[in-house]
């Protein structure tokens, strides 16, 4: 058949082809969709090309799709003004792929550009608008704006029409074809296929597919699709050699976080070298234990869990108790005992807040707003000890910082052997090199003073000439540990390994207090690690069962004396969107490694051989990056709300402040202290006195943390001051059903079929 126009055609045949090349009788009012023949040449539609609107891209492909109605996929065909430029009310025309009015044009088809933005514009310069990025459909004919205002849709390059919806190819794209009402208005049927094999095997020529975002954005109310460029998913298995590799990837990313806890507290206890690496290898094997069991019984994401920073700064105020500073026999295990108890008593309040169905109920009150200031107030609460330490070796210190820096920042986006190695490997390597020059430095007699012994620091106090290098020396030498000479090559945690744990009232109600913070912290990193690896958020049963779970395994801290209660490392979604490996196969082998080396007490050792100047630098930028992870949940909200960034603002500043007020009644600890740890002495000689001695310092404790009155800032204002769910960012959780029809979502979160059979009782936990 000859080349016409498509009225020609339909009045000729009155006969349309669907998708399988059928035809039907059109001689109802009920007109199937019309689909050129692919040696028609667009350019001669003048005729129907009027009438509708048509806009062709000259590609030579034609099609159809299924057929599906503007509600099926959010877009708005609205009335349009009557009123146009200089004249009278004109004939509507309906875009054929967006569905929006548009004044008339002249016979001839106009051309369509597009621009080096990737966005089609025609010869008046106007720009099919977007609609709402919320709902991500596509409307609103009433707002066109010029080029550059907002990305319209976008073709592929060179005349390809095959575009998904991220443009990358992807095969979450949309079929868009025209279909003809009674009166040959254009009306666009969209079809989302969800495979690239299906959807290139059922179009028929003629199909456009149109890509709603431009590259590297999404809408958010499709967010549980979460980033894309996975090496692996949750549910991969990548092979043996692979899983090596990427499980210790994995925790050299995090190594920071994991070990470095002890080399603050284990000194400030009274510990010796030896002390420090036995709890170093201690911390590796619950880390280890936990993963695990979090994988196999909590939300089963591929979450990393450890000794937690949360639990810090309470530790440091209970070890700075007055009752402790004078102790000199066994302090080191009589403050770890002190700690067990408080840790254990407050891991059982958080078990009974996950196994209750309690948390499910706080689910519905903690958003996005009060997640972040707390979060962050985790990293800012050590402002006052980080760089004070590093500060006492700045030849040491400043090239640590800049260097994890240039970097994590500077050199991120250089690919060695297809892996980004500074991006992933920024704190081992700048560890690592900053050590080596620091030996260097050691080894060359930096740090050596006339008539001051480096093997006896406490023998420098003795004498008014080394008393002033004594400090030095300690910090900032390679060879002032002897760990590694001490320590045995096999050692094996176990339970009570520093005696029976000691429970009292104000500790216990200080870590009961805590553990909630903890709860809130992993309630955001659960919602952002489910978007990292692209699945739909967990149901609240899911995070009812890893709050209850972390309680158990903080109870398993506590038995074991690792001096911090075990929770979600926050770090861990940096390091799955930097690796871009979220399989749970190799978190759990990465876990099997840390089991392993805690046996080894040589690497505790090596570890506790770190100069504490160089810790405390490396903990300046985790504590920052804590800090920055915990902001970024503002992402969930309206950032630009008047009544988020008061709230946020006023938390976070309050939560810095309050905690100061408290700090600064230090007669009694100023001249013990060293300034560093001034601080956290608040407990002992804050303003609060009630005359019960256990509760002035339970109060006087939590009131001086910052992470406690920034939580209760931020909670009490984001529910009490009016908000939508929209500006507040509510956290969107899956439900049961989701989980009950989505074998995607059966295969992340459900546990295994054995163990659900033992826990279908517990209907909260989302089994």
């Amino acid at each position: 058949m000859e080349t016409g126009s498509s009225s020609e055609f339909l009045d000729r045949g009155k006969a349309m082809r669907d998708g399988t090349g059928k035809r039907h009788d059109v001689s109802d009012a009920k007109v199937e969709p019309f689909v050129p023949r692919s040696d028609h040449n667009p350019k001669e539609l003048k005729s129907w090309a009027k009438r509708t609107g048509f806009v062709s891209d000259y590609s030579g492909e034609a099609g159809t799709s299924a057929n599906e109605n503007f509600d099926s996929v959010g877009f708005d065909v609205k009335s349009v003004d009557d009123q146009r430029e200089g004249g009278s009310s004109p004939t509507i025309e309906i875009d054929p792929v967006l569905g929006l009015a548009r004044p008339n044009r002249d016979n001839e088809i106009e051309p369509v550009f597009v621009s080096k933005h990737r966005v089609i514009r025609g010869e008046n310069d106007r720009v099919l608008r977007s609609k709402d990025v919320w709902n991500g459909a596509v409307g609103s004919q009433n707002q066109r704006r010029k080029i550059g205002d907002e990305p319209g849709l976008a073709l592929a390059g060179d005349g390809d029409k095959k575009v998904g919806l991220r443009g990358n190819g992807d095969a979450n794209g949309m079929t868009v074809s025209t279909n003809h009402d009674s009166n040959s208005h254009g009306v666009s049927a969209v079809a989302p296929l969800p495979e690239q094999k299906k959807e290139e095997e059922g179009v028929a020529e003629g199909d456009v597919k149109v890509n709603l975002f431009p590259e590297g954005e999404e809408s958010s109310g499709r967010e549980w699709q979460g980033s894309s460029g996975l090496k692996y998913s949750i549910t991969e298995n990548p092979g043996l050699v692979p899983l090596i590799y990427y499980g210790l990837q994995h925790y050299l990313s995090l190594v920071g976080s994991l070990v470095l806890i002890p080399l603050i507290m284990v000194p400030t206890m009274g510990g010796t070298d030896n002390d420090t690496a036995n709890v170093i290898s201690t911390m590796l094997f619950l880390s280890g234990i936990t993963t695990i069991l979090h994988s196999y019984f909590g939300t089963r994401l591929p979450l990393v869990q450890g000794s937690s920073f949360v639990y810090l700064a309470p530790a440091l105020v209970i070890i700075n108790a007055e009752e402790f500073r004078n102790l000199t026999h066994h302090k080191f295990r009589h403050i770890m005992r002190e700690l067990q108890g408080a840790i254990i008593v407050g891991s059982i309040f958080q078990c009974i807040l996950g196994l209750s169905g309690l948390m499910s109920l706080l689910l519905r009150i903690i958003n996005p707003i009060v997640v972040a200031p707390t979060v962050a107030a985790v990293g800012l609460a050590f402002f006052s000890y980080g760089f004070p330490q590093a500060g006492t070796c700045i030849e040491i210190s400043i090239p640590q910082i800049a260097l994890v820096l240039l970097f994590t920042l500077h050199l991120r986006g250089i690919s060695i052997f297809g892996h980004h190695t500074f991006r992933i490997y920024a704190v081992p390597l700048s560890v690592t090199l900053t050590w080596i020059y620091a030996s260097f430095l050691t080894a060359g007699g930096a740090y050596n003073y006339k008539g001051c012994n480096p093997n006896i620091p406490s023998s420098n106090i003795l004498t008014d000439a080394c008393r002033k290098h004594a400090y030095t020396m300690k910090h900032c030498r390679t060879d002032i540990s002897n760990a590694l000479l001490t320590s045995a090559w096999l050692r094996i945690p176990y339970p009570l390994q520093w005696g029976f744990p000691i429970f009292h009232f104000r500790t216990c109600i200080i870590m009961t207090v805590v553990s909630l913070v903890a709860s809130v912290d992993s309630v955001g990193t659960y919602h952002s690690t489910s978007l990292q690896v692209n699945l739909r958020p967990p149901t609240p049963g899911v995070v009812s069962r890893g709050i209850a779970l972390e309680g158990f395994c903080s109870i398993l801290a506590g038995l074991w004396g690792s001096g911090t209660g075990s929770t979600t490392l926050t770090e861990n979604v940096h390091t799955i969107d930097t690796t871009k490996v979220a399989s749970r196969r190799v978190v759990e082998l990465g876990a099997a490694f840390m089991i392993l080396f805690s046996f080894m007490g040589k690497v505790g050792a090596l570890i506790a051989s770190i100069p504490q100047g160089l810790a405390a630098s490396v903990l300046c930028f985790i504590w920052a990056l804590i800090a920055a992870l915990g902001l970024s949940n503002l992402q969930y909200g309206q950032c630009t709300s008047f009544r988020n960034m008061t709230i946020v603002g006023v938390s976070l500043f309050l939560g810095l402040s309050i905690p100061a007020y408290f700090q600064q009644y230090k007669p009694q600890t100023s001249l013990i202290l060293p300034a560093y740890l001034v601080p956290y002495g608040a407990a002992s000689s804050g303003p609060f006195h009630s005359g019960n001695k256990q509760l002035d310092f339970a109060i006087n404790a939590l009131m001086s943390l910052n992470m406690v009155i920034t939580l209760l800032v931020a909670f009490i204002l984001d529910n009490t001051v009016p908000g939508s769910k929209q500006e507040r960012g509510v956290y969107i959780w899956s439900r049961a059903e989701d989980i009950a029809t989505d074998p995607s979502l059966q295969s992340a979160y459900s546990l295994p079929k054995k163990i659900a059979r033992c826990f279908r009782w517990a209907k909260c936990l989302g089994v």
